[in-house]
């Protein structure tokens, strides 16, 4: 099984721009991000694909793999699926590029559901992490996502869900981290489907598999990382960057 990661970098960024270009313990988040990817050791190629040459130039000068996007995109999926067409590959992981503290464990996790999939039913699988504190769980930047009882995704949101109106019944939130795995082929298929209200809506690119009737299974990891969408999260990654602590203890 041919397994490859591409990392989606835009420059642009509505609530951070230049986010990617910020400095993360002496190096840029994209290029902490990328070497993090390339260091668990899982994949068979990783590669940036970019709309930016100042991203493009950071990466290719520290001798890493990069493409340019010859298209604009609506979303990060949107960017691989051009990027991939002539790459040969079975399987490719969406690894977002403002996730320096991507680590093997989780991906580990997300790769398996592949590997035990032999009747090849599973189009898409990604991350989810529990969560309890209330502050992020009504966090719009947070998105939560609730599942059936085969971990199959029913809904994703900003919003909190499940909204929980009966105090007696025992509620667990989960948060998608935003790392997709797709068989190639679905992924160019995810291309040609519509821009549904739901998506627009929320401006959640995966639920766009879920207004077509397509199925995400959903892997739980106890590594939350951290996502850098504000500055007050790259003060946050700084801290833990400084203190050297093991993505499986955020």
């Amino acid at each position: 099984m041919n397994v490859i990661a591409m990392i989606p970098a835009r420059y642009s960024a509505s609530r951070f721009p230049a986010k990617l270009m910020q400095d993360l313990g002496g190096k840029t988040v994209i290029l902490q991000t990328y070497q993090a990817t390339v260091n668990t050791g899982l994949f068979d190629a990783v590669y940036v694909v970019t709309d930016s040459q100042i991203i493009f130039d950071e990466i290719e000068r520290n001798g890493g793999s990069v493409l340019m996007s010859q298209k604009q995109h609506q979303s990060g999926s949107d960017r691989i699926a051009e990027a991939i067409i002539d790459i040969p590959c079975d399987i490719v992981v969406n690894v977002q590029g403002d996730e320096p503290f991507t680590e093997r464990e989780s991906l580990s996790k997300l790769l398996s559901v592949f590997k035990h999939d032999v009747s090849n039913e599973i189009d898409l699988a990604s991350l989810m992490v529990r969560i309890d504190d209330q502050d992020e769980i009504h966090n719009p930047n947070c998105v939560k996502v609730i599942t059936d009882k085969n971990n199959f995704a029913l809904y994703f949101s900003r919003s909190p869900i499940p909204y929980h109106r009966d105090k007696e019944i025992d509620v667990h939130y989960f948060k998608h981290k935003g790392v997709y795995a797709f068989r190639k082929k679905p992924l160019l298929d995810f291309t040609k489907l519509s821009n549904e209200n739901l998506e627009v809506s929320e401006k959640i690119e995966c639920i766009r598999f879920l207004e077509h009737g397509k199925k995400i299974k959903m892997v739980e990891t106890n590594v939350a990382g951290i996502e850098i969408d504000t500055p007050e999260d790259l003060t946050k990654a700084k801290k833990l960057w400084q203190s050297n602590i093991n993505p499986s203890q955020i």
